[in-house]
C-alpha cells in the first residue's frame, strides 16, 4: 500500500510539474502554426524561439522572387534550433572568424529566411513589452543573425523581445537582371534581401503580440552592412509605419556639402562610404553579359542552376575573362525599393521621421565622425533627433590568438558588438569588470532608447542629442583604473 501511495503520489506531482511548465512556456500560434520555445541558459525566465520561418524558402522558382507567405507546419513546433544562414563562403580560421567563433551554426543554404524570439513574457498578448529587429552585417554577403556575439538573452531579461533574422545574401538577395526585370509586377530586380528584412518588420506586426512584444514599438538596429540595411529601410516607402526608431552603427552618416573643387576632384571620401551603388539599368547589363557568357540565357536556366554554380559564376567569368564585372550584392536604388539615397532622403526630408542613434568605433572603417555629425545636424533642421556616439574600448589581448590580433586591433570595426549585446561570455579575451560594467551601460543604453525612444531612460541624462551648437558624441571606453588594469593582464570576472 505504501508503494502504491509513493507511486501515486510521484505521479501526480509529475502532472503537477508538466502543467507548471506548459503554463509558463505556452504554445504560441503564429503565422504558419504552432510554436513552443526553449529556456535561455543563464536567465531561466527568458524564453528563446529558434528558426521560426517568416517566408517561404526562395528556392526554385522562387528564387530571386519578393518573399512568400510561409509554408504552414503541422503539430506543435519546437523551436529549439537555429535555421540556415544565408548561402556565403566558409569561413576560415584568423580574423573575424576566430573573433566570433564560428563552427557551430546550421549549414549555410539559399532557404534562410528564419528568425529568433528572445522574450521574458510569451502568450501574454498584453503585455506589450518594446521590440527590437536586429540586421546582422557581414558586406550583405556573409553574417547571419545568431553568430556568438548577438546572443539576445540579455536584451530580453531588460524586457525587451528582441528578434533576430536571417536574409538572403550576395548574388541571391541583390542579383539584378533585365528579365527579373521583365517578370516582375514592379518592374525592377535586385533588393531581395532588403525585401526580406521588410518582410520580417511585416512578421513582426502580424505575430510579436504572442510573444508579449508591442508591435507599435519597434526598433530596428544593425552594424556595418546591417547598419546600410537599416539606411535603406528608413529611406524606403515600403517599411513606413512598421518601425518607430532606429540605430546606425558602423555605417556612416551623410556627405558633407561639397564645393565644386571637391565634387571634380572627389576629394571627399566620406561621400563615397556606402554609396557607390551603381545605376539598376547599368547593374542589369553587367549581370545579363556574365549570365548569358555562362549560358544561363533565360531564368528558367538561370534557376535551375545549382547554388554552388550561381554563387561562383562571377568569379569564373573574371578569371577567364580577365575583367572585373561584379554580380550585384549590395542594394540599389531602383525607385521601388529604394527611391533615393540615404544622404539625399535626409536632406531632403523623405526619411523615415524617428528617432535616431548613430554612432562608430574608434579604430573603424574610415573615420566616421565628420559624415555622423553631419546627420545629426540635418536631422536637427528637420525637426528631428539623433544621439551620436564612440565606442573607443580598445579589446584585451593576451597574446593566445595572434592570428585575429594581427588583424583586428584596438577598438576595431565590429568590437562594440560584444558590449552592445553584453555576450562576452562567449569571447576568449581577457574582460575585466571595467569591460563588463562598461557593457551594462551599452547595453542599458541601447534597450533605454528601444524602450524611451531616448537612451537614457525615462528621462534626459547625460547622454545629450548631437546639435549644431552642441555636437556631443557619448564615449564609452574604460575609467582609468580599469583601463590600467586591462594594460597590466589581470583579467576579472563579472561580479
Amino acid at each position: 500500500m505504501k508503494k502504491l501511495l509513493c507511486l501515486v503520489s510521484l505521479v501526480l506531482a509529475l502532472v503537477g510539474c508538466n502543467q507548471q511548465q506548459t503554463a509558463d512556456n505556452p504554445v504560441l500560434t503564429i503565422e504558419g502554426g504552432q510554436i513552443q520555445g526553449v529556456i535561455a541558459d543563464d536567465h531561466p525566465d527568458v524564453f528563446i524561439y529558434k528558426g521560426i520561418p517568416y517566408a517561404a524558402p526562395p528556392i526554385g522558382d522562387l528564387r530571386w522572387k519578393a518573399p512568400q507567405p510561409v509554408v504552414a507546419w503541422e503539430g506543435v513546433k519546437i523551436a529549439d534550433q537555429f535555421g540556415h544562414p544565408g548561402y556565403q563562403a566558409v569561413h576560415y580560421p584568423g580574423g573575424y572568424a576566430t573573433e566570433w567563433g564560428y563552427g557551430a551554426e546550421a549549414p549555410y543554404s539559399e532557404d534562410c529566411l528564419y528568425l529568433n524570439v528572445w522574450t521574458k513574457a510569451p502568450g501574454q498578448v498584453d503585455k506589450k513589452l518594446p521590440v527590437a529587429l536586429w540586421i546582422h552585417g557581414g558586406g550583405y554577403r556573409e553574417g547571419w543573425g545568431t553568430e556568438p556575439e548577438f546572443d539576445g538573452q540579455e536584451w530580453a531579461n531588460k524586457d525587451v523581445v528582441l528578434v533576430s533574422i536571417n536574409y538572403r545574401l550576395g548574388v541571391f538577395g541583390f542579383l539584378t537582371h533585365p528579365e527579373l526585370s521583365a517578370e516582375s509586377p514592379n518592374h525592377v530586380s535586385g533588393n531581395y534581401g532588403i525585401l526580406d528584412q521588410i518582410e520580417s518588420l511585416k512578421w513582426i506586426k502580424k505575430n510579436i503580440a504572442q510573444f508579449g512584444g508591442d508591435p507599435d514599438n519597434v526598433t530596428i538596429f544593425g552594424q556595418s552592412a546591417g547598419a546600410g540595411s537599416v539606411k535603406t529601410i528608413c529611406e524606403s516607402p515600403l517599411a513606413r509605419g512598421l518601425f518607430h526608431k532606429a540605430v546606425i552603427m558602423s555605417g556612416g552618416g551623410i556627405a558633407l556639402p561639397q564645393t565644386d573643387e571637391e565634387a571634380s576632384t572627389k576629394a571627399n571620401p566620406a561621400r563615397r562610404f556606402f554609396r557607390s551603388y551603381p545605376s539598376l539599368q547599368a547593374s542589369e547589363e553587367a549581370s545579363k553579359k556574365v549570365m548569358d557568357w555562362a549560358g544561363f540565357t533565360d531564368l528558367e536556366k538561370m534557376r535551375a542552376a545549382s547554388t554552388e554554380m550561381m554563387y561562383t559564376v562571377g568569379n569564373f567569368y573574371n578569371i577567364k575573362n580577365q575583367e572585373q564585372i561584379w554580380l550585384t550584392g549590395f542594394p540599389i536604388v531602383d525607385k521601388y525599393v529604394s527611391m533615393e539615397s540615404f544622404d539625399d532622403a535626409t536632406r531632403d526630408g523623405s526619411l523615415a521621421d524617428v528617432p535616431y542613434m548613430i554612432g562608430y568605433t574608434l579604430n573603424d572603417m574610415g573615420d566616421m565622425a565628420e559624415g555622423i555629425a553631419e546627420f545629426c545636424r540635418v536631422r536637427e533642421s528637420k525637426g528631428g533627433k539623433a544621439w551620436a556616439y564612440e565606442f573607443a574600448r580598445p579589446l584585451p589581448d593576451d597574446g593566445s590568438h595572434p592570428e585575429v590580433t594581427a588583424r583586428l586591433k584596438g577598438a576595431f570595426h565590429s568590437s562594440d558588438l560584444w558590449f552592445v549585446f553584453k555576450s562576452l561570455k562567449h569571447c576568449w579575451r581577457p574582460w575585466t569588470q571595467g569591460d563588463w560594467d562598461l557593457s551594462e551601460k551599452m547595453l542599458t543604453a541601447w534597450t533605454n532608447f528601444a524602450k524611451y525612444s531616448n537612451p537614457n531612460g525615462a528621462e534626459d541624462g547625460e547622454w545629450t542629442p548631437c546639435t549644431k551648437d552642441n555636437p556631443n558624441f557619448m564615449l564609452f571606453k574604460l575609467d582609468a583604473n580599469d583601463a590600467e588594469k586591462s594594460e597590466m593582464g589581470q583579467p576579472i570576472k563579472p561580479e
